[in-house]
């Protein structure tokens, strides 16, 4: 019981000591790895961070100007801009965060299992992931999304994370499934097939491990795509709904009739959309600078 103590004890401040490194070699991902966690603080707080119900309608102060008693202003329904954000911080980073995790992970599963197996495992796979990178993003995502429609569980909309996921899949299959290919031809790998364990086994306990690094590079910089596409398939009306606060669904609708009028209608949560893509970019780009053995050299 006392080693494990130990163990656990000595493993706490080496990890303190990577990051404290971590912020020293990479300042800019560093500063993005703050606005991150303030995004994070903020929508994990967002019943007592925000200032009003961000679904209070309010007739009174429609498209009221930011002032000391609506700090970034009112929309069109007089709903507080400034809650909104906050409360849509919720909604960009749960579904960022799961598309992007589900996708990768799927990605990095299917890569190593293509890679292990080759031969017409891998040549089927591969054809399926050259259709879906024929696709751009965007466009792959609208066209599941409105296959699919909306399911909604918990508040967050099901099919529109599987339409944000998919088109992530053959990004992060390929890269993958790259690193994977060296790693199947290394001595360990064969003396674990000689010993007979089973495919299971040896993806899951000898490759999967050694594709960490590219896998949590590319699970952070796909946040920041799946924040942008969830802002642009609620713009277009695919995704979020009325009234779930959401950045891309205030940027829709009355905000683009009352832009001369009400401009900080579509000023903030633009900012708040360009601010979280860009903090998570530079936190993937850093992070990959700082993985990556062969960037370093």
């Amino acid at each position: 019981m006392s080693t494990a103590i130990n163990a656990i004890a000595y493993k706490v401040p080496k990890r303190r000591h990577a990051v404290l490194l971590f912020m020293m070699q990479q300042p800019l991902g560093a500063a993005g790895l703050v606005v991150i966690v303030l995004m994070g603080i903020f929508a994990a707080l967002a019943p007592w961070a925000a200032p009003y119900d961000p679904l209070t309608v309010d007739y009174g102060a429609m498209l009221a100007p930011p002032s000391a008693g609506h700090w970034l202003g009112t929309d069109s329904f007089g709903r507080d801009v400034a809650s909104r954000i906050i409360y849509g911080a919720r909604t960009a980073l749960a579904i960022g965060f799961i598309a992007s995790f589900l996708g990768s992970t799927l990605g990095a599963v299917i890569g190593v299992a293509s890679a292990y197996f080759g031969g017409k495992t891998d040549l089927i796979i591969q054809g399926v992931m050259d259709v879906l990178l024929s696709f751009p993003i965007i466009v792959l995502a609208i066209t599941v999304v409105a296959v699919l429609g909306n399911y909604v569980v918990l508040g967050i909309d099901v099919n529109l994370i599987v339409a944000i996921a998919i088109p992530m899949l053959p990004r992060v299959e390929r890269v993958v499934r790259a690193s994977a290919l060296a790693i199947r031809e290394l001595p360990y790998v064969d003396a674990a097939r000689a010993a007979g364990y089973s495919h299971t086994r040896i993806i899951f306990r000898h490759i999967m491990p050694n594709v960490v690094a590219p896998y949590l590079i590319l699970l952070t910089a796909f946040v920041a795509q799946a924040i942008l596409a969830e802002a642009s398939l609620s713009f277009l009306g695919l995704g979020v709904t009325e009234p779930t606060p959401s950045w891309g669904l205030m940027l829709s609708g009355a905000a683009a009739d009352f832009y001369q009028q009400a401009p900080w209608m579509i000023v903030f949560p633009g900012i708040a959309i360009s601010l979280g893509v860009f903090a998570f970019n530079l936190f993937g780009d850093s992070l990959r600078d700082w993985l990556d053995p062969k960037i370093k050299l």
